[in-house]
């Protein structure tokens, strides 16, 4: 099946580059290209894309704006921003906002063209190194109105288990370190977060991260 792009940057040179990378390569094809996040926005609802490739400074409509209406809007779509991580603090909005991840405008073709095919399978992009790093920076920073705050009941539907895990995702672990520290195999690690993202009702691996932060069951010292 082949996987439907849509690109969103303002700068017609970058959309053309990846145009020809996106299109020559098996599996996935671009089905359209915004210039502005209000573009986008219109776009991911007249194209249904599998992922949106999203740039954060646009004129008008902003990436981070026009990301948190497309995961609303447009729920099967997921969004991958694209940012300059040392610099554009906005990524952490961004993920906030729905995106399932982000892309260095520097990453390399290979891993751009993963990261679309992971994103599409419905899991988050950002590896596990990066989310420590991403998230101890943005969990000082909360959001007044956090979209991932977990309520309670929602806290208390969970099993010893799963509540030991959403710490330990928070934390950063990968699935493979999740098997080793519990002594679990794979395939009961990937049951656990599916019923995890179930439960709290998230789109992703991601955000699971910002539940378990935002729930107050980890933080950066922890």
């Amino acid at each position: 099946m082949t996987i439907r792009v849509l690109l969103a940057d303002d700068q017609p040179l970058v959309r053309a580059g990846l145009r020809l990378v996106v299109d020559a390569t098996p599996g996935l094809a671009v089905v359209g290209e915004a210039a502005t996040g209000t573009q986008a926005v219109a776009l991911a609802r007249e194209l249904t894309p599998d992922v949106v490739v999203m740039d954060i400074r646009m004129p008008g409509m902003d990436g981070i704006e026009a990301t948190r209406m497309i995961t609303v809007e447009s729920p099967d779509a997921r969004v991958v921003v694209l940012t300059t991580f040392d610099t554009d603090t906005h990524v952490h909005a961004s993920l906030r906002a729905g995106a399932s991840g982000f892309l260095v405008k520097d990453t390399d073709l290979d891993g751009f063209l993963t990261a679309l095919r992971v994103v599409a399978a419905g899991d988050a992009l950002i590896a596990p190194a990066v989310t420590r790093r991403l998230i101890a920076e943005f969990a000082g920073r909360p959001s007044t109105t956090p979209v991932h705050a977990l309520p309670t009941p929602e806290l208390a539907g969970l099993t010893a288990r799963e509540h030991e895990m959403l710490v330990l995702i928070g934390r950063g672990l990968s699935n493979a370190e999740l098997a080793e520290h519990l002594g679990i195999g794979p395939g009961t690690v990937k049951t656990h977060v599916r019923n995890l993202l179930t439960k709290l009702g998230v789109r992703d691996r991601v955000h699971l991260v910002i539940a378990a932060y935002d729930a107050g069951l980890v933080t950066p010292a922890r």
